[in-house]
């Protein structure tokens, strides 16, 4: 699956989008009170991570505080749907993406339809995944642990923080691509999936570079490859999926955006 490849944006990007989203809606300069970031996420995981720092930028951009709340659970569906639910007037925000666009796949009984129920606001950031695994686990490479799947068949698990979450589609995708099976253990987001992988719980996860970043340098999980086209600088040892499957590239992204119907800012 080759998702779409952004680069970073600048945060700037989001801050005048945002400054612009009720303009129309009163005669009172937005914002007059704090905004509501919506976070489909637990916290600790590299998406809520990313999320408070915007927060905190924004908030001085915009010189209203900025909640972070997380709403995880669904594949993301229960934050978006309280977002939907939200006055339309630029105080409530969704931190939306790649999930939310696997989910007008795979879900045929959504209450709402995303494409038309929440109006972007800006891209934020594009998340490369590594595949890990628990130090217990005898693979250093991908090759080892496409072996040891095959050896013992159906038995290895493989975390994902979520059903239909970019995490466990870049999981079915390597093991389509590897001919080999493992149990799919979901969580609730890639904290508490990556507490239970250092735990030895789970034996293989993949996750957000960003949030396993720590976890890899202490040595308390090992990455085995990086899901992106070329090997990151933050981990340049660490191979890519694509060195042993061909043409394999999976990336997450996220950005912002509002209930639709929110006011633009005049032409």
């Amino acid at each position: 699956m080759k998702l779409p490849r952004r680069k970073l944006l600048h945060l700037a990007a989001v801050a005048l989008g945002l400054a612009a989203l009720s303009r129309n809606a009163s005669a009172l300069e937005y914002p007059t009170r704090p905004v509501h970031l919506i976070v489909p996420y637990p916290p600790g995981g590299g998406a809520d991570n990313v999320a408070r720092i915007l927060g905190g930028w924004l908030s001085q951009r915009l010189g209203q505080q900025v909640i972070i709340e997380n709403k995880p659970g669904a594949a993301t569906n229960i934050a978006t749907q309280a977002v939907i639910a939200s006055p339309p007037d630029g105080y409530t925000l969704l931190w939306d993406g790649i999930s939310n666009v696997i989910n007008t796949s795979v879900y045929a009984n959504l209450p709402f339809n995303f494409l038309r129920d929440i109006a972007p606001v800006a891209g934020t950031v594009v998340f490369p995944l590594v595949i890990e695994v628990h130090p217990s686990v005898s693979a250093k490479t991908i090759p080892d642990l496409i072996a040891l799947a095959k050896a013992d068949p159906d038995k290895m698990t493989m975390a994902s923080y979520g059903t239909a979450t970019i995490s466990h589609v870049a999981g079915e995708l390597f093991k389509t691509k590897a001919g080999i099976n493992m149990v799919h253990v979901p969580y609730r987001g890639g904290a508490p999936m990556v507490t239970d992988l250092m735990g030895g719980q789970v034996e293989v996860a993949i996750d957000v570079v960003a949030s396993s970043l720590p976890h890899i340098q202490s040595g308390k999980v090992r990455a085995l490859a990086v899901t992106t086209a070329g090997r990151l600088e933050a981990l340049p040892d660490v191979p890519t999926v694509a060195e042993t499957i061909p043409e394999f590239e999976v990336q997450s992204f996220a950005g912002v955006g509002v209930p639709s119907g929110t006011p633009e800012a005049p032409q």
